[in-house]
């Protein structure tokens, strides 16, 4: 099987740039040299691209690179030299906007080389928390009661709270990684989030507050599907919900437990539903699904991941660590399910000569 050439992508405009180069920093520690030539392309928080030796570079001090949108002959090349390099595989490791969203995966999408994670449109249905309640209620899934606005409207704090009931949660519209999210108990409480959510965008999810067990689930494939035992991300007692400090700067913030304590039925009716929300929100390769569980077993998709974190204390990769599977070969499977992918997409016809 000859070498591939696979270019680490990470960075980004994003709020949860450091988030990427660390989860980047994992991947390609992790990742099986004797399948893939391995390249890095940092993008900085403005939004220019640097080949760079390793993730853990500075970003600038890389070497500025152009692309050639060539569908024959794809390639980036050195600003400096005019030397250029090849591309074959593009696994994106972007969290959060510009990135997660689908608007890389366009990108990648036109050079026609193998992207590996969801597509254009799997990326933007997921990333988008409000269209994706839309979509996961119209198939069946259970969902968190929810309300939408945009920063136009007039929001008015009774008419949420006699529809959602208090506490509720106020989300900014498209993040992940708990950024712009808060719990809302008052009027001067709905104020000061409305103020923090609507800075990352310009349209805001408000959902009911459930009181619920946190639990996670990990999937790879397209059509058939493999999904993990679910695990539990446990609380500390000094939060009331998963925020952005605990999920990354705070050690003692959580502990996770895999697998979850759940009975057996309706942990494998979770797993069907998690199943069902990837394949509903046209998901590709590999994704990860954030579940509420009540304390009556009423069970929630809370949202899905399709970037999910590499680092390391990450659950996506310890999920299927739990599952047997290493994080060397988590990353090889996964960058197989891409080229497969792609090579079916490869068969459809795209020019109508001939074909009259």
């Amino acid at each position: 099987m000859p070498i591939k050439n696979l270019i680490i992508l990470f960075g980004g405009r994003s709020v949860e740039h450091e988030i990427s180069k660390r989860s980047a920093t994992n991947v390609f520690k992790n990742i099986d040299r004797s399948y893939y030539n391995v390249s890095v392309i940092g993008i900085s928080r403005e939004g220019d691209w640097f080949l760079l030796d390793n993730p853990q570079q500075i970003i600038e001090s890389g070497k500025e690179i152009s692309l050639s949108l060539s569908t024959t002959h794809p390639r980036f090349e050195i600003k400096i030299s005019g030397e250029t390099f090849d591309i074959q595989i593009v696994f994106p490791i972007l969290h959060g906007t510009d990135g997660e969203d689908g608007s890389v995966q366009g990108l990648i999408k036109c050079m026609n080389v193998i992207l590996i994670g969801s597509n254009v449109l799997g990326s933007a249905l997921s990333m988008d928390k409000i269209i994706s309640k839309k979509l996961l209620e119209h198939a069946g899934i259970p969902i968190v009661p929810y309300m939408s606005f945009t920063k136009d409207e007039k929001i008015s704090f009774e008419k949420v709270k006699n529809k959602l009931g208090l506490p509720f949660i106020v989300k900014a519209g498209n993040l992940g990684s708990s950024v712009g999210i808060s719990k809302v108990n008052t009027l001067e409480d709905f104020e000061d989030a409305l103020e923090d959510s609507f800075k990352y965008g310009n349209e805001i999810l408000i959902e009911t507050f459930v009181k619920c067990r946190e639990l996670e689930c990990g999937i790879i494939g397209n059509k058939l599907l493999s999904s993990t035992l679910l695990g539990e991300v446990i609380l500390s007692k000094n939060y009331d919900f998963y925020t952005y400090r605990a999920k990354y700067y705070d050690k003692s913030a959580v502990r996770v437990e895999i697998p979850a304590r759940v009975p057996k039925a309706i942990h494998q009716q979770i797993r069907d539903l998690c199943e069902k929300a990837f394949l509903t929100l046209k998901c590709n390769d590999f994704a990860r699904v954030d579940i509420f569980l009540t304390p009556e077993n009423e069970i929630f998709i809370n949202e899905i991941n399709t970037i999910p974190g590499f680092t390391d204390c990450s659950m996506f990769p310890v999920l299927w660590e739990n599952m047997g599977m290493s994080h060397r070969e988590l990353i090889t499977k996964i960058i197989e399910f891409g080229e497969k992918r792609w090579q079916q997409e490869q068969q459809y016809i795209t020019d109508l000569k001939g074909h009259g």
